[in-house]
C-alpha cells in the first residue's frame, strides 16, 4: 500500500499521511524496512518497533475496556427493560428475535 493509498483509505491528504508517518518515526513507533524481494529498491515497508507494538497493544486494551463497559451498561439497561415487560410482550419479543 502506498502513502497515497493509505491517505485515501483513511480520508486524509497524502501530505497529512506523510506528516503522521514522520511523527510516528520521531516518536520511535515506526521504522523503515526494505522490501528485499522488490525489484524497485526505493520501496519501503513501514514496520512497528517494539515501542510501536506496545503502544498498539495498549490502545487495543483501552478500546476493549471501553467497549466492555459499554456492553455492561447496555446489558443492564436491556435487563431493566425486560423486567418492565409483561409475559405477552416478552413472548412477542422472543418471537420477533427468533425470526432472524
Amino acid at each position: 500500500m502506498t502513502q497515497r493509498d493509505l491517505a485515501k483509505a483513511v480520508g486524509v491528504s497524502t501530505g497529512g499521511i506523510h506528516y503522521v508517518l514522520n511523527a510516528l518515526f520521531d516518536k520511535g513507533l515506526l521504522k523503515l524496512g526494505n522490501f528485499t524481494a522488490a525489484k524497485d529498491k526505493r520501496r519501503y515497508a513501514y514496520v512497528l518497533t517494539r515501542k510501536g507494538i506496545a503502544a498498539k497493544a495498549d490502545l487495543t486494551k483501552r478500546f476493549l475496556v471501553r467497549k466492555m463497559a459499554e456492553y455492561e451498561l447496555l446489558k443492564a439497561e436491556i435487563d431493566e427493560i425486560r423486567g418492565d415487560l409483561s409475559d405477552a410482550e416478552m413472548a412477542e419479543l422472543k418471537a420477533v428475535t427468533s425470526e432472524k
